[in-house]
């Protein structure tokens, strides 16, 4: 990573929370400027566009520019560009939030094939019964220390993991406090 920095990135993909990206494009357009900024060839960018815009199902939207997008569809876009150089590392920060069901299974679907071929993922979440579903080694985060890691049969310890995630970061709080006043 220090020796070849560029190198390095080129092997990454990242979808950060938040993303900014210019808006005042179309999903293709975006993926194109960016496509083309990495350097990739204009034919292959404009097949791997077609591919993750059909898949994503943002090819629906072909006239629609990404300030008009909803959050889901910026999230997918998003995705498309941390996939479309075909990276063997993707950085992922809460990648299904505000995604429908459908396009969830989608991007699952995505997921589990770029792993298989070998990739890895670091995937950020808040959503345990998400991460139990993806991840087979899981890194809990506590006050940005690491409270526990292994994997995710180590770190569960037979409960489910968000149990286990808020019994790490609430030991000293006693459990999960309740409002009294909302029983009737």
């Amino acid at each position: 990573m220090w020796e070849e920095p560029a190198a390095a990135k080129a092997l990454i993909g990242v979808l950060p929370d938040g993303l900014a990206m210019p808006e005042r494009l179309t999903g293709r357009e975006v993926l194109t400027y960016l496509g083309l900024l990495r350097g990739l060839p204009e034919s292959t960018v404009g097949r791997r566009a077609e591919d993750l815009l059909s898949v994503l199902e943002l090819d629906r939207a072909e006239k629609t520019l990404v300030i008009e997008y909803s959050t889901g569809m910026r999230k997918k876009i998003g995705l498309a560009a941390a996939l479309l150089h075909a990276p063997r590392l993707l950085v992922l920060d809460e990648p299904f939030e505000a995604v429908d069901p459908v396009s969830a299974a989608t991007i699952k679907t995505i997921l589990r094939g770029f792993v298989a071929g070998g990739g890895s993922i670091v995937l950020s979440s808040h959503v345990m019964a998400l991460v139990e579903q993806l991840c087979d080694h899981v890194a809990v985060i506590d006050g940005g220390r690491v409270a526990a890691a292994g994997t995710l049969e180590e770190i569960r310890e037979g409960r489910s993991l968000e149990e286990r995630f808020v019994r790490l970061v609430n030991a000293e709080g006693g459990g999960v406090k309740e409002l009294a006043w909302l029983s009737r």
